[in-house]
């Protein structure tokens, strides 16, 4: 009997990086001591005044009801207020459309622009579900290469040369998930002029705007290159600021025929988001930034303290990043040895050992499109970071 699956649907794969935290939430339930590099989840609790945020609009019958598709309007009003405030980017309410989260909003996106074959750039290692994404919307990723050398950052060389006559847009994502780095702002710049010229379109993903470490300084591409702000389409949300990922709350800031086509679709899918995760987000904004800056500089202490543990393991490999919360070690040079009598050809197998041996869940490069590398988030507490990494040592030592 055939499947009954459709082939569009049949052809996705599951989001690695939330089988690997299931896995290990499935281990620890039953008892073992697992330490999860996989979540891409702040461990600190949502602020409490957002929460208080949230039961007073729980209360409210307004909230019980349906609301404006795109998204409730003080909401758009201080989104399009923060944009300007935090990058510079000058936007109008009716050009924001609030999703279920920046995962729907990006899918949205791409539903909206690609017709069937469009071709859309984007760079290596990758957050799993972009290529996933493009391809249930009919378009066609095209998958530009990097590495340690280059700090995983892609060059308008590179780039133009993965271009071809069907190229629609790029997707561009400063800071990187899963390799945290940062483009410098003449960059940005750079790859929006060319961009521009060429008439493609540009995604760019801005969900880790304040998660950024060190000297390294955010640059949001429509305002570095304004040539490429009519055609560029902007992605972000509370989920990494404001340790809100179960909240769902996205939105997308794009030209108004971009937002209009959202809105209509979105009309379909879910009618609007819910109301009060809605009023949550409205106070993430518009409230105090305090507890911004505590996790900020929380992040970076364990940043450092993962850089430097991984950099001391015996045949591993760690640029440094500079945004998000995660490293990208590489283990090159544990790839075809054996490890504790197992032979380990690819990070797959890393993973599996890692797991059986040492207890330690991490998401290999492979999903990443990174083969030889593995994501290990440093969005726990210290005391796990630490024997995570230290466990990982006992066994490739």
């Amino acid at each position: 009997m055939s499947s009954p699956v459709s082939a569009r649907v049949a052809a996705i794969s599951t989001s690695p990086t939330l089988a690997v935290t299931a896995k290990a939430a499935s281990l620890r339930a039953a008892g073992q001591p697992v330490i999860g590099f996989g979540a891409g989840e702040p461990d600190f609790p949502t602020p409490a005044n957002i929460v208080a945020a949230a039961q007073l609009a729980c209360a409210d019958p307004s909230a019980h009801k349906y609301s404006a598709t795109p998204g409730l309007g003080p909401l758009r009003d201080a989104i399009a207020a923060k944009a300007k405030a935090d990058s510079g980017l000058a936007a109008s309410p009716e050009q924001v459309v609030v999703a279920n989260g920046g995962k729907q909003a990006l899918y949205e996106v791409f539903a909206t622009l690609l017709d069937p074959g469009d071709e859309v750039i984007l760079a290596a290692p990758f957050w799993v579900s972009y290529p996933e994404q493009i391809a249930v919307a009919g378009g066609v990723p095209v998958v530009v290469s990097t590495d340690e050398a280059s700090g995983f950052r892609a060059s308008v060389e590179q780039l133009e040369e993965a271009r071809t006559e069907r190229t629609k847009a790029l997707l561009f994502v400063s800071p990187c998930n899963p390799t945290g780095a940062v483009y410098d702002p003449e960059d940005v710049a750079m790859i929006g002029a060319w961009a521009a010229s060429h008439g493609l379109w540009v995604i760019t993903d801005e969900i880790y705007q304040h998660l950024v470490y060190g000297d390294a300084t955010f640059a949001s591409l429509p305002v570095v290159a304004p040539e490429a702000a009519e055609r560029c389409v902007v992605v972000n949300g509370v989920a990494k600021t404001y340790a809100m990922t179960g909240w769902r709350v996205g939105w997308v800031i794009a030209p108004q025929d971009v937002a209009a086509g959202m809105t209509r679709l979105q009309s379909h899918l879910t009618s609007n988001v819910c109301n009060v995760a809605q009023a949550a987000a409205l106070e993430a904004l518009t409230g105090p930034q305090d507890a911004v800056a505590e996790m900020v500089e929380a992040f970076d202490r364990r940043r450092r303290i993962a850089v430097d543990m991984l950099r001391a393991l015996s045949g591993v490999t760690c640029s440094e990043p500079e945004g998000a919360f995660y490293t990208f070690p590489g283990f090159h040079e544990v790839l075809g040895t054996e490890v504790r009598g197992r032979p380990v050809a690819t990070t797959l197998d890393l993973a599996d050992l890692l797991l059986d041996e040492a207890q330690v869940a991490l998401v290999p490069g492979e999903a990443f499109g990174a083969p030889g590398h593995a994501r290990i988030s440093y969005a726990l507490g210290e005391a796990e970071l630490t024997e995570g990494i230290e466990r990982i040592g006992s066994v490739l030592s």
